[in-house]
Order: C-alpha cells, then sequence, then structure tokens
C-alpha cells in the first residue's frame, strides 16, 4: 500500500510533538542514527487514517516490530489487551527502565503487550545501543 503524502508542515508537528523521540522506546532522534518515521497508532490495514490525531513518532525498529498490530496477548493474564498509545498515553503510567537502563518494563497490562509485542525488553541490537547510551550517560531518559 503506498504511503500517503504527508505536508513538511504535518510531518514536523508531529515531530515536534512527539519531542523528536519514538514513542515506544523514547530513543531519542539525535541518537538514533536512522531518521525516525512517522507512523500510524492505528495501521490504514486496520481502518486508520493518515489525520494527525493517528500519527506519531516510532524508531525504525520498534515500527517494524509493531507493524499492523493493534493488541497482543498480555502474557500476565492471557487477556487480548490493546497496545500503549503514544499520543494518548503517559509512557511513565506504563513502562519503567530496568536498574541497568536497558530495558523497558511493562507496568500494566498496556505496557506489558506492548513490550512483548515490539520487543522492547529484548532486541539484541536495542540492548546493545543502549548498553553504550548508558555507559556515556545519555540514558535512560527521565522523563
Amino acid at each position: 500500500m503506498p504511503r500517503p503524502y504527508l505536508s513538511a508542515e504535518v510531518e514536523q508537528q508531529i515531530r515536534q510533538a512527539a519531542k523528536h523521540r519514538c514513542g515506544y522506546c523514547l530513543s531519542p532522534q539525535h541518537l538514533v542514527m536512522a531518521r525516525l518515521e512517522i507512523e500510524h497508532i492505528i495501521p490504514l490495514a486496520k481502518g486508520g487514517s493518515s489525520e494527525p490525531d493517528n500519527l506519531w513518532l516510532a524508531c525504525p525498529l520498534c515500527n517494524r516490530y509493531k507493524a499492523d498490530k493493534t493488541e497482543a496477548l498480555d502474557p500476565q493474564t492471557g487477556q487480548i489487551t490493546p497496545l500503549f498509545n503514544p499520543r494518548t498515553q503517559n509512557w511513565f503510567s506504563h513502562f519503567r527502565w530496568s536498574e541497568d537502563g536497558l530495558r523497558i518494563i511493562g507496568l500494566t497490562a498496556v505496557g506489558r503487550v506492548t513490550v512483548t509485542a515490539l520487543h522492547l525488553a529484548d532486541d539484541p541490537d536495542a540492548l546493545i545501543v543502549r548498553s553504550y547510551w548508558v555507559m556515556v550517560g545519555w540514558h535512560p531518559p527521565q522523563e
């Protein structure tokens, strides 16, 4: 499916609203070697739109894992639960960083399914990169 056109103005508004960081893993644009992507919170394939209220930033890794997912099975309760919505939900209400700053831990059902679906705690490349960020004091983000 071809990607709908987004004006430069809308793209800039989304980047600013997202504070130039991934809505899922909080990786900031200035530390990610690839351009953060505009992602559809509800994917076009699932009936989502390209209206700004359905768009946010995601790093390429999170965006690839998310793909067209909107929900997943909570590993703790076995219930189907919606994924985290970075536009409307507060990250720190659903997640926290592990003591070493490398892994994202889900605090709620929404957090747990998002951690599992997007591999926020176990992607080997993300863990290596975060370890370097931690060593130089750039990670984890505090707000």
